[in-house]
């Protein structure tokens, strides 16, 4: 699978300005994972953000729905946290849920996966995370990895 097809700069900046809501599957309540810090910066910078955790009820202060399926109302993004071999069913729900775009994190590589959104006219973000991402586009990211906002010379080191 050549990734560098999922990974087109134009296609992650328009997904990035078109959404509005983003479910992020497999998003855990744990602060110490990967998938709450990307769900808390999303939705700290304007995003709707929905979990889909079937084992929990709510996170980061939003209402959690055990699939694509449950949720209420219209999603653009499926940013997706799990295992490669979950993405095949989440694409299908994706495609069932009317999203434009399936979105899976780095090492979420699913070949089946993939062929499912596209077929169903999902634009198709692989191995890629979206808060680094939207950070790169938005003018986020510094040398160590965030915008500090702060010119200093103060070298006492990380703290």
């Amino acid at each position: 699978m050549d990734l560098r097809r999922y990974q087109d700069p134009l296609t992650i900046q328009r997904v990035l300005n078109t959404a509005d809501t983003i479910a992020v599957v497999g998003l855990s309540n744990n602060e110490l994972r990967a998938s709450y810090f990307v769900g808390y910066y999303l939705k700290r910078h304007g995003y709707r953000v929905i979990p889909v955790n079937p084992r929990e009820t709510e996170i980061l202060g939003e209402r959690c729905y055990p699939s694509l399926r449950d949720i209420p109302e219209p999603v653009h993004t499926v940013n997706v946290f799990r295992a490669p071999d979950a993405v095949p069913d989440i694409a299908r729900e994706a495609v069932e849920i009317g999203a434009t775009a399936l979105w899976c994190q780095f090492g979420v590589i699913s070949p089946e996966g993939t062929q499912i959104a596209e077929d169903g006219g999902l634009s198709v973000i692989v191995d890629r995370c979206i808060k680094i991402e939207h950070a790169r586009y938005a003018g986020r990211m510094h040398w160590l990895g965030f915008n500090t906002q702060r010119i200093t010379s103060v070298r006492t080191g990380l703290q």
